[in-house]
């Protein structure tokens, strides 16, 4: 009976990263919105009832998308921030670490570029939320650093954020490098251009970093 239920478990796993899998192909010339449950589900070679095994709805499947593309990133760049010693070599590994995850999942980053503004309510949330926890966490780890002894919470959190838009756009631009090069358009920017840009403009912030005498009480001085 154990095998059994074991068996069908795994079938239930691997029927529903199928649908993932389908859903990612699908969505690299359209927008989860316009993606339909019949569409995916012969993709897939399962009944359309079937779909509703796995997921409630075309919503949840892009949730569990968001899910799958940002999950997995929370610990690396949680490592990277918690290294101590050179900054120029965190700097580097940051941004080879977003090369290298958007190399490896380009039909993932191009997801979350398209329905971050998207039209679909929960996933939108979800990325917003995903990136939220990136700020968080990112503005904890910097707040433990000798360099930031004395900022507030409030400008701890302005510099997480400032990080994890960086990252965004950098995973952006990597992305745009990609496709242009696909195109074969003559003035693409290649990976290691995009990639000095990235570490250039992160040294900007470690440098202002060091500079900032914290935030001005009165706007108007």
């Amino acid at each position: 009976m154990s095998h059994s239920v074991g068996v069908r478990q795994a079938q239930k796993l691997k029927t529903r990263q199928a649908l993932l899998d389908a859903a990612l192909r699908l969505l690299e010339h359209q927008s989860l919105s316009s993606l339909g449950l019949r569409e995916l589900t012969r993709a897939v070679g399962v009944a359309p009832t079937a779909f509703y095994r796995h997921f409630p709805d075309v919503a949840g499947l892009g949730v569990a998308l968001v899910e799958e593309t940002l999950g997995s990133l929370h610990g690396l760049i949680g490592a990277i921030l918690a290294e101590t010693g050179d900054a120029e070599v965190r700097i580097a590994r940051t941004v080879e670490l977003i090369a290298r995850h958007v190399r490896e999942q380009p039909a993932h980053f191009r997801f979350i570029a398209r329905e971050r503004h998207g039209g679909v309510g929960p996933v939108r949330a979800e990325i917003a939320a995903q990136f939220d926890a990136f700020t968080a966490e990112v503005a904890a780890a910097l707040g433990r650093e000798p360099v930031s002894a004395g900022w507030s919470e409030e400008d701890l959190h302005m510099l997480g954020g400032l990080y994890v838009e960086h990252m965004v756009m950098t995973a952006s631009a990597f992305l745009s490098a990609r496709e242009a090069r696909e195109s074969g358009a003559p003035e693409a920017p290649g990976e290691e251009q995009v990639a000095r840009t990235a570490r250039d403009r992160l040294r900007l912030v470690s440098l202002g970093r060091l500079h900032w005498a914290g935030r001005d009480p009165d706007p108007g001085h």
